[in-house]
């Protein structure tokens, strides 16, 4: 059986469909699978050894630039790349319009979410079959329930593997994973800075990096005050990726490192703030949340109401570096 993904973004998302590929795989031993992602997550499919084959989209800059006959034509090519292929299934595990549209591309019958339960209803009406998943269940559980209800086999939620574990290291390296988009979702500098602090004293070597100018910042703060930070150069998603699985765990706040790093069964401490765990939270053989208990939490908005721009949230106020710290302390002795 041949099948095609159409999981696009973000990284989350894309590293929340590895155990439904993962148990599809289990099940369906000769089961072919290429991966229709956004370019920019294309490492991270790549990750998964069930891929066969990753076939990047750039929806995201063929927006700004759709009628410019470069962006025809990568259109065109990845048309050409899904056309050349007999797929038994095209599997559109997002469930947006633009996920949709792309499903398309390969010109065979769509299957994914029925109207209640997709993100966004007309994608639902390309597909020749939507299945009925519930949605208030965590992110990971709907998409292998969807898997599931496509390909014909039992998913057992009582048993997860991620397909990417690594094996347990010894080495020295804690990932503190601060970079995201939602400013709601960032942790104040200074409480990096306690954390970072609190690992070197522990014989631990902090690790930073950014993608982006005002991460960068960041990670420089944390670097300048404590020596034994190890700051890395914004780099490719892909050795980033390798780096972060040789480490001995990490630190993160929801962003998509973090869930990568659950992922590969790192010891993972994941902050939230504004988010909600139980919907979207990672998961791994070794993942501890420290969520905020504040009144206003967690308020699922992008930005804060009640101190706009400010670094320092009221969410903030429950969860401090030495909450963390403790934490972590307890993962690594068990």
């Amino acid at each position: 059986m041949k099948l095609l993904l159409v999981k696009t973004s973000s990284m989350g998302d894309v590293i929340h469909t590895f155990p439904a590929l993962t148990e599809a795989l289990a099940a369906w031993p000769g089961l072919v699978v290429d991966w229709l992602v956004e370019e920019s997550f294309a490492d991270v499919a790549r990750l998964h050894p069930g891929v066969r084959r990753v076939i990047p989209v750039a929806v995201r800059r063929w927006r700004k630039a759709f009628l410019q006959g470069a962006t025809r034509a990568e259109i065109a090519g990845v048309k050409r790349a899904l056309r050349g292929e007999s797929y038994d299934v095209v599997l559109d595990a997002q469930g947006l319009i633009k996920s949709a549209w792309l499903a398309r591309f390969a010109r065979r019958p769509i299957e994914g979410f029925d109207r209640e339960s997709v993100r966004e209803w007309p994608a639902s009406l390309v597909y020749a079959r939507g299945h009925m998943v519930k949605r208030d269940q965590h992110a990971i559980d709907r998409t292998r329930r969807l898997f599931a209800a496509v390909l014909g086999h039992t998913t057992e939620l009582g048993r997860f593997a991620s397909g990417i574990e690594r094996a347990p290291s010894d080495g020295r390296e804690i990932f503190l994973l601060h970079g995201t988009t939602w400013p709601t979702k960032r942790w104040p500098t200074e409480a990096w800075i306690a954390l970072a602090g609190g690992l070197a004293e522990r014989g631990f070597a902090p690790v930073v990096t950014h993608a982006n100018a005002e991460e960068e910042a960041v990670a420089t703060a944390i670097a300048s005050a404590v020596p034994q930070v190890v700051h890395l150069p914004k780099t490719r998603l892909g050795p980033l990726a390798e780096r972060l699985g040789a480490a001995r765990g990490a630190i993160g706040v929801d962003t998509g490192l973090t869930h990568l790093s659950a992922a590969f069964g790192l010891p993972t401490v994941a902050l939230f703030s504004s988010t909600v765990p139980g919907l979207t939270g990672p998961r791994g053989r070794s993942v501890e949340v420290v969520a905020s208990s504040a009144p206003c939490a967690p308020c699922r908005a992008k930005t804060c109401r009640l101190a706009p721009g400010a670094e320092r949230l009221p969410c903030h106020a429950t969860m401090g570096a030495a909450r963390v710290l403790d934490v972590f302390d307890r993962m690594l002795a068990r």
